[in-house]
């Protein structure tokens, strides 16, 4: 047996798993085998020789063309006629579920859900099907919305939001409040307030950092407050405020270039994660503003 076939039998034992992913995204059935295909024609010119986990790997390349398709739609609204199929989908669901959990699940993707997910943006659509169903994550999500950690953490809340029904005005004083927390995190990191900055982190806080941010003398992970605090106590002197997707970040911009981007997850009012992005490939296509002191 060569290699394509060998790939080529791995991608048909996956394709149940695929199709349901791409239905969840898509909400059609065509076009959710159509997207199946296309990632099978990706797959197969690219090969698997370095890839060290296939079933993730098969889903985040069915992910991105699903991705591309809701990008596009979304630009010609009238491809949303018809897309609508008559029963959900239940092919592909994770194995470890009761019949109960399994009937849940069932219900929970059909044409109701399928009616808000229409409404969400293509990111969170993918960020919330990928996560909050399958349980992909959010580091893995990332690279195929191309966004941070914390970034496609923040947009699958914004999803489950939506889907749970939350007032507009919520996700809008979430916002409020998390650049509230961002901005007086930064000021005591400044000021090397240590006893400001633990009390605005969470107890399991978490500071992880890309392998470009440790090649430039970065920790790769720092768990705890005491611990986070330390690193960013009196050492930030040169960040600047930032937004991207009207969420607040700090950027360390020598020259007001953006270098290193530091994005937060707030859970509860408290700072839950921190993730450092300084691979020049990810935050050059960001969208940040600098905000003014």
């Amino acid at each position: 047996m060569n290699e394509l076939d060998w790939l080529a039998g791995r991608f048909e034992e996956n394709r149940p798993r695929l199709l349901a992913v791409a239905h969840r995204m898509l909400g059609s059935r065509s076009q959710a085998e159509d997207a199946v295909q296309e990632a099978w024609l990706r797959v197969s010119r690219a090969g698997a020789d370095d890839v060290a986990n296939l079933e993730g790997w098969l889903t985040t390349i069915t992910a991105r063309v699903c991705l591309n398709a809701l990008q596009a739609r979304r630009s010609r609204p009238e491809d949303l006629a018809g897309a609508m199929p008559p029963e959900p989908a239940t092919q592909g669901l994770p194995g470890n579920q009761d019949p109960e959990d399994q009937a849940l699940l069932a219900d929970s993707v059909g044409q109701a859900l399928l009616v808000i997910l229409d409404t969400l943006a293509p990111a969170e659509r993918v960020a919330f099907v990928l996560h909050d169903i399958f349980a992909v994550p959010f580091e893995e999500i990332a690279s195929v919305v191309d966004r941070t950690p914390a970034a496609v953490r923040q947009l699958a809340s914004r999803a489950r939001r939506r889907v749970r029904g939350t007032p507009a005005d919520e996700p809008a004083a979430d916002g409020t409040r998390q650049r509230e927390v961002v901005t007086a995190f930064l000021a005591a990191s400044q000021r090397g307030d240590f006893a400001a900055l633990l009390a605005m982190l969470d107890p399991d806080v978490v500071l992880q950092g890309d392998r470009e941010a440790v090649r430039i003398g970065a920790p790769a992970r720092v768990r705890g407050p005491a611990a986070v605090a330390g690193v960013f106590s009196g050492r930030a002197r040169g960040a600047r405020l930032a937004l991207i997707d009207d969420a607040a970040v700090i950027v360390w911009a020598p020259g007001g270039q953006p270098r290193v981007v530091f994005t937060f997850t707030i859970t509860d009012g408290k700072i839950a994660a921190i993730d450092m992005t300084a691979d020049p490939g990810r935050v050059r296509p960001l969208d940040i503003t600098i905000l003014r002191h």
